[in-house]
C-alpha cells in the first residue's frame, strides 16, 4: 500500500491511535523507520524551531515580502506532531494512553496562572 492509499483511509472520526499507526507506516515507506532516536529528537527540535519562525513571521512580520517563503503555522504544527508521533513509535509509546495518563495526573493539580507585572 502506498502513502496516498494510506492517507485516504484516515477519517475525521479516527482515533489518535489510528493516526499514530498511519504515521508509523508512512515513516517506514519513506525510509526513516530505523533512524536513531537522537536523530529524531534533533529533527523535532528543528521542526519546533520552524514552528516558532512561522508564528513570528505571521504574527510579528518584519518583511511582508518574505512571508510566502515560509510554511504556514498549521503546516509546521503538523510537522511537529508527525515527528513527535514518530518518536513515540520508536519508543513503543502509545500517545493516546500517555496523554490520558498525564491528564489524569494534571486534573489533580492545582493550577494557578501567575500574572506578570506590566512594568517589568
Amino acid at each position: 500500500m502506498d502513502q496516498k492509499e494510506l492517507l485516504k483511509q484516515i477519517k475525521t472520526t479516527d482515533s489518535l491511535y489510528a493516526i499514530q499507526k498511519y504515521i508509523g507506516k508512512v515513516i517506514e515507506i519513506r525510509g526513516f523507520a530505523n533512524n536513531p532516536i537522537e536523530e529524531e529528537l534533533l529533527l523535532l527540535t528543528e521542526e519546533v524551531g520552524e514552528l516558532a519562525k512561522a508564528v513570528r513571521k505571521e504574527k510579528y512580520p518584519v518583511d511582508n515580502k518574505k512571508l510566502k517563503n515560509y510554511d504556514s503555522i498549521e503546516s509546521e504544527i503538523a510537522d511537529v506532531f508527525i515527528v513527535l508521533t514518530s518518536i513515540c513509535n520508536c519508543l513503543k509509546i502509545n500517545l493516546y494512553d500517555v496523554i490520558i495518563e498525564k491528564e489524569n495526573k494534571n486534573i489533580e493539580r492545582i493550577w494557578q496562572k501567575v500574572e506578570k507585572d506590566k512594568n517589568e
